[in-house]
């Protein structure tokens, strides 16, 4: 479990506890200790569903900046430490719930890196030796392109963990799915154990047996994203308490429970069970991911303020990367994301760099080097979502794709009409000659716009309504360099139910022409198949599906592999997935199935 300290109860005055909570507290480790439970205690509460609560003495004392009331924090949880550190039923510690609700958004980096410095080592000046977080949220700038004050950079060199808090609010059933999933890809990428600290949904906005599709999709999506533990919010629904603030006035705070007030199970619990299950049967601590061949380019522009950028630069790229994973997913193609902040990685078949505004320049030299070495290099277009320097902040636009752009000094060319389609003027990466993509055509000025260019060296792979170029590839030896001419993930991101979209038969057309290794695929793009790998060597294999109804599909495999249950029995060679269902198999050597 996770619990907290509340904190207006347990620290009354600036330098006393109160020993009657403190004792509750003891009872209350026990008696997990009695139902072979552990629990992760949470220090300053602070903020909880919708309400921020103060300690009387606060008066207004700044949370992260002003000294004394710094010591005070840090007093209160070196106490709490000392008294249960040695308690068998903690297993790890929390120094606040959503800290940047209940301390403010506006504070400096340097300061919220400061204070979460010194919070962590009275836990352990305390003598407390587990792992230790900050329950923030783990949603700050790396991660949302908001700069709240909290850095998942800093974070992750001071914590022993990193902990996601992720209730999306979105137009899209798909890119709801894996909403958690890309806070903890984001996250994971520095290296950093991702926990998934908290998820979940009200009855009162879905009805549980969606709920229980939507647990089930964050589950399983997050697993496969690198999570490597999960807390549902919350235990139980709380219909006797509709006059206790905060439920008075956020009454569907009452309902995000496993179990309904009576503590009855309610569907969302299965799934959690169910999923534990798996886990077991797969040794999921001795499993990692399945090495990738695709890279997601996370530009540096996300998680670094440069001067004269605006901030709708970063969280426009929070958009477009989440897309763009979602399409990678449909298309089998499980991306390694690599931050242009860290150096982008030299081991890929496939850089995806989608809706690109903005890389750094010596960036752009480096793509344009590794397609040189083999290689297959995508960009798509993109002016940006604003009017501040709308354009391409390419260091070499018409040498590293071979044309010649046509753009107009402030005058953007426009995309007319609701879509855009490509016709594709050849074969490539398993798409016939005349084969059509449409793409949603979303987005308001110049945002709503394409690049237009002339051949110079690429070749044309596919055209739009117009006869424009749409696709255009220029071959750089054993490499390529693919540009594609239109904002497409951009203008995906902002369309309601899209996915899957043409946006993933794209990207597996890539795939295909890149040569990129995928163990396991599936033709329907509304499922998603994934591998994970145990170090006994044992291949376990996802399929995940976004369908509201059953799907039966035929899995494709690599060479000499085939699928079974888990149990050990063998799959046919056609599998049904329920709605919203997933499907675990293991992958083992042998014929495949015909």
């Amino acid at each position: 479990t996770r619990s907290f300290f509340y904190w207006p109860d347990f620290m009354p005055e600036p330098d006393r506890i109160d020993e009657q909570m403190a004792a509750r507290f003891a009872d209350f480790l026990d008696r997990h200790t009695e139902a072979g439970l552990t629990t992760v205690p949470t220090f300053l509460v602070g903020h909880m569903s919708g309400e921020n609560w103060d300690p009387p003495w606060r008066a207004g004392r700044d949370l992260y900046a002003d000294v004394w009331m710094v010591a005070r924090e840090a007093w209160f949880a070196s106490e709490m430490a000392r008294r249960f550190a040695g308690h068998p039923a903690v297993s790890g510690w929390l120094i606040s719930n959503e800290m940047p609700i209940y301390g403010g958004e506006d504070r400096p980096r340097e300061t919220i890196s400061a204070w979460a410095q010194l919070m962590i080592s009275a836990v352990r000046a305390a003598g407390a030796t587990q792992p230790v977080s900050l329950g923030d949220g783990g949603l700050g700038l790396e991660v949302s392109g908001v700069d709240n004050g909290f850095s998942v950079a800093d974070s992750s060199r001071q914590c022993d963990f990193l902990g996601p808090h992720v209730y999306p609010v979105g137009d899209d059933v798909i890119r709801q799915h894996y909403a958690a999933a890309w806070a903890c890809e984001l996250s994971s990428t520095y290296g950093t154990p991702v926990i998934l600290e908290e998820f979940g949904v009200s009855s009162d906005f879905t009805a549980d047996r969606h709920a229980a599709d939507y647990y089930r999709q964050v589950l399983h999506n997050s697993l496969l994203a690198g999570a490597t533990g999960w807390v549902a919010w919350n235990n139980t629904d709380y219909d006797n308490l509709p006059g206790q603030d905060p439920y008075r006035h956020h009454s569907f705070e009452m309902h995000f429970g496993l179990t309904d007030s009576a503590g009855q199970p309610k569907p969302q619990f299965g799934e959690m069970a169910a999923f534990a299950t798996v886990l077991d049967q797969i040794g999921s601590t001795g499993c990692t991911r399945a090495d990738s061949d695709t890279a997601l380019v996370v530009p540096s522009y996300l998680d670094s303020v440069y001067p004269f950028t605006q901030p709708a630069d970063r969280t426009y790229l929070a958009q477009v990367l989440h897309q763009a994973y979602v399409s990678a997913r449909l298309a089998d193609l499980p991306p390694a994301l690599t931050r242009e902040s860290d150096g982008i990685g030299d081991d890929a078949r496939l850089y995806l760099v989608p809706s690109a505004k903005q890389l750094l320049s010596p960036t752009w030299h480096q793509l344009e080097e590794l397609a040189a070495g083999g290689a297959v290099v995508y960009v798509s277009y993109s002016p940006g979502p604003h009017r501040v320097h709308a354009g391409p902040w390419y260091a070499r636009l018409n040498g590293m794709f071979g044309v010649e752009h046509q753009l107009g000094y402030s005058a953007p060319a426009p995309v007319e009409g609701p879509d855009v389609t490509f016709t594709l003027t050849q074969d490539f990466g398993g798409l016939p000659a005349a084969t059509r993509l449409t793409f949603p055509a979303a987005g308001t000025g110049r945002s709503r716009s394409y690049l237009p260019v002339r051949p110079a060296g690429a070749e044309v792979l596919a055209t739009d309504g117009a006869g424009h170029p749409a696709l255009l590839l220029r071959q750089t030896g054993p490499g390529a360099v693919i540009l594609c001419t239109y904002p497409v993930e951009y203008m995906t991101a902002l369309t309601p139910e899209v996915n899957p979209s043409a946006v993933s038969t794209l990207y597996d057309a890539l795939a295909t022409f890149a040569g990129v290794r995928r163990p396991l695929t599936v033709d329907d793009p509304r499922i998603a198949a994934d591998v994970l790998v145990h170090a006994d060597g044992t291949r376990f294999g996802w399929l995940v599906s976004h369908a509201a109804e059953p799907v039966t599909v035929k899995p494709q495999l690599a060479a000499g592999t085939r699928l079974s249950a888990l149990d050990g029995a063998p799959a046919n060679g056609t599998i049904t997935l329920a709605p919203f269902g997933v499907s675990v198999f293991c992958i083992d050597s042998g014929d495949a199935e015909p």
